[in-house]
C-alpha cells in the first residue's frame, strides 16, 4: 500500500509538456500495467484532482485489501504521517463504507468512483475488526495491526525526513524504515546497499552509469559548527573516484538532459565505500536557515539542537511531531522562532504538559546551538529564543496551503524554515502556548 499523488502536467510558453518525475513514472505505459498487481491504489486514485479524495480511496482500499498488504509507504515520511494522521480523523467513515459497501457521498470524483464500483462490496466482519483496532485509546504500533503481514515501512527517512522518524516508529512500532534510496529532480544518485539499517545510519552508494558526478568540497569555517562553504568559485570539483572519507561535498550533476555541471544543493558526507565505490550519506540542504546577525544556523545545527530538546519530552509520555522556525525581527534584538506540535501517548493531552518542561526545552536548544549564536547571545545581539507550541493539525493545515499552491502531496517537503508569510499567518494563528528561554547559555 503506497500513498501516491499525480500532479497535472503543465504547458511551458514554448509548448513542451511538463511534469514532476513522479507523475512521468506513473503515466508510463508499464507502471500502469503493473499497478493492479502490485499496489492497491488503482490509478484514478492516484491521479485524483483532489488530493483528499484521493488520499481517503488509497486508505479505503488498502483497509479492504489490508491482508495482502506486504509493505506501507510512500516517497517521503511525512506524507506516510500524513495518510495515518487523515486515518486517525476519519476512520469511522472508512469503516462505514467498507460495512456497507458504499462509497461516502463526499467522494465526487467520477474517477475514484468508478475504481470503487469494481472492488467495493459489504464486508461487516471486516469493518467490524478494523474498528475494533482503531478504537483503542492509544494508536501506538496501529500500522502492524492493521496490516498484519507488513514486512516494512518503505519511505526516505533521511535528510529533512529524518524529524518523523521518532513519531513513524510510535505507529509501526518494530517494523524496520526503509530508505531504498537517494534522488532529486536532477537525477536518480543512488542505492542503500543496506537497508534494514537504522534511518540514522543510512548510506547511499551513487550509481556513476546514471549521471556524471562531481563533488564541490565544503569546508566546517567555524568551531562547534557545521555550517558549509563553497562559494570559491576557484575550487576544483572532486571526481568521484577522488572523495575522501569524512570530508563533506556538495553534489554538483551533468546529465544527458542537458545539465551541465548543475549544483544540486545537497551536501553529502563520504562515509565509508563499498568495495571502492564511496558511500554517502545525506547533511542537509546548502543554505543558511536562520540568521539574525552575522551568525549563521544551519539545517543541521537546528536539527541537532531540536534533537536534544525533545529528548526532555520523552520520558514524559510526549512526542514532538512537527516543528519548523523562523526568525522574527519584528523587535530589536531579533530572535529564533520555533514552531512545535506535540502530541501525548496514551490518550495525553497537551495541557498536561508543564510549562517549566517547555521553558527548559527553550534553554537546551541555546545550549546546543553553536558558539557563535551563544556569544551573540550572550551580548544582547540575539534575544531569548522562542518556542511556541501550535494545536494538533496546525502542520496539516501547512500541507494543505502549500497543496493548494500546487505543490504534489507526495512531493511535499515540510519547510524547516517558513519564508511565506501566508505560511506563518496559518501557524501563528493556531498557537496554544508561547514560551521563552530565561537565560542566555552557558
Amino acid at each position: 500500500m503506497e500513498l501516491m499523488f499525480a500532479r497535472p502536467e503543465i504547458e511551458t510558453p514554448s509548448g513542451l509538456k511538463a511534469a514532476s518525475v513522479s507523475t512521468s513514472i506513473y503515466n508510463e505505459s508499464k507502471f500502469r500495467t503493473n499497478l493492479p498487481k502490485l499496489y492497491t491504489s488503482p490509478i484514478e486514485t492516484i491521479f485524483c484532482p483532489d488530493p483528499n479524495q484521493g488520499l481517503y480511496c488509497q486508505l479505503l482500499f488498502g483497509l479492504i485489501q489490508r491482508d495482502e498488504v506486504v509493505m506501507v509507504g510512500s516517497l517521503f515520511a511525512s506524507t506516510v504521517l500524513r495518510g495515518i494522521k487523515f486515518l486517525e480523523n476519519h476512520w469511522q467513515e472508512l469503516c462505514y463504507d467498507i460495512k456497507t459497501g458504499r462509497l461516502s457521498d463526499w467522494i465526487t470524483d467520477s474517477g475514484c468512483r468508478n475504481a470503487a464500483s469494481l472492488i467495493m462490496k459489504p464486508n461487516p466482519e471486516q469493518a467490524d475488526l478494523i474498528e475494533s483496532i482503531c478504537n483503542y485509546k492509544s494508536w501506538e504500533g496501529i500500522i502492524r495491526k492493521l496490516w498484519t503481514k507488513a514486512r516494512y515501512i518503505g519511505c526516505i527517512c533521511t535528510g529533512a525526513m529524518r524529524q518523523y522518524t521518532t513519531e513513524l516508529e510510535f505507529y509501526c512500532r518494530g517494523l524496520p524504515l526503509v530508505s531504498a534510496f537517494y534522488a532529486c529532480s536532477e537525477a536518480f544518485c543512488g542505492l542503500n546497499l543496506e537497508p534494514l539499517c537504522k534511518p540514522c545510519d543510512v548510506s547511499y552508494t551513487l550509481l556513476p552509469n546514471v549521471a556524471y558526478f562531481e563533488f564541490l568540497p565544503v569546508k566546517n569555517e567555524r568551531d562547534e559548527s557545521f555550517e558549509m562553504k563553497s562559494n570559491d568559485e576557484d575550487t576544483e570539483l572532486v571526481d568521484l573516484v577522488n572523495v575522501k572519507a569524512g570530508q563533506c561535498y556538495e553534489l554538483v550533476v551533468t546529465t544527458c538532459a542537458g545539465l551541465y555541471r548543475y549544483k544540486v544543493g545537497d551536501v553529502l558526507m563520504v562515509s565509508g565505500f563499498y568495495n571502492n565505490a564511496p558511500q554517502f550519506q545525506f547533511v542537509e540542504r546548502k543554505n543558511v536557515l536562520l540568521s539574525v546577525d552575522q551568525e549563521k544556523t544551519s539545517e543541521t545545527d537546528l536539527f541537532k539542537a531540536v534533537t536534544e530538546a525533545k529528548a526532555l519530552l520523552d520520558p514524559l509520555g510526549f512526542i514532538l511531531t512537527e516543528y519548523t522556525s523562523y526568525v522574527d525581527t519584528s523587535s530589536a534584538p531579533g530572535h529564533y522562532v520555533l514552531f512545535w506540535e506535540i502530541k501525548g501517548k496514551e490518550g495525553k493531552h497537551c495541557k498536561e504538559l508543564d510549562p517549566k518542561i517547555m521553558v527548559e526545552c527553550c534553554s537546551r536548544m541555546e545550549e546546543s546551538l553553536h558558539y557563535t549564536y551563544k556569544i551573540y547571545r550572550k551580548r544582547n545581539i540575539i534575544a531569548a529564543l522562542e518556542i511556541r507550541v501550535v494545536k494538533q493539525g496546525s502542520f496539516e493545515a501547512l500541507m494543505d496551503y502549500f497543496v493548494s499552491k500546487g505543490t504534489s502531496l507526495s512531493q511535499y517537503k515540510k519547510p524547516s524554515c517558513i519564508k511565506s508569510e501566508e505560511a506563518l499567518k496559518i501557524l501563528d494563528s493556531r498557537v496554544i502556548g508561547t514560551y521563552f528561554s530565561p537565560k542566555p547559555p552557558l
